[in-house]
């Protein structure tokens, strides 16, 4: 789990993004797995967003290996009335913005792949320092679809 401190500096990279894109309705840090880690996303169940997150994850995952594309870095899916976009954040983590349907699509992707590498390190270098359970018996883990895992690091 990411300890508060660092969740409060997610939560001010979310607020400072939404301050500096006007046409940003949202904004969502999430585990790769869909737990929400910050998110300033007004009107939105955050929570939901996340899980569907995380299930869009795997799916890119899975076709950017498919296709040899190499690791995951973002997805951008376009509705009748805006768009959500969703960038790598570091090794455990994914931003997820809600658009309207004017914004600058590459304004998007240029804020967006910063703050995704701004929210990266301050989640894994949170990760890095907490300190591990250390394992204990566990029951056979039932066979399920393949899952998202740690994203690939994205160079600065």
């Amino acid at each position: 789990m990411v300890p508060e401190a660092e969740v409060q500096d997610v939560l001010a990279e979310l607020q400072r993004l939404r301050a500096r894109v006007p046409l940003l309705s949202g904004a969502l840090a999430a585990s790769t797995d869909g737990l929400v880690l910050a998110h300033d996303t007004p009107g939105v169940e955050a929570e939901g967003v996340a899980a569907l997150t995380a299930a869009a994850l795997g799916v890119s995952v899975r076709m950017t290996d498919a296709t040899g594309r190499g690791g995951f870095r973002e997805l951008l899916v376009r509705g009748e009335t805006g768009y959500i976009a969703t960038y790598a954040a570091g090794s455990s983590a994914v931003l997820t913005l809600l658009a309207e349907d004017r914004i600058n699509v590459g304004r998007l992707h240029l804020e967006g792949r910063r703050s995704g590498s701004r929210i990266g390190e301050l989640v894994d270098a949170a990760l890095e320092r907490t300190p591990q359970p250390a394992p204990g018996p566990r029951a056979p883990a039932p066979s399920a679809p393949h899952q998202p895992g740690p994203l690939p690091h994205r160079p600065t």
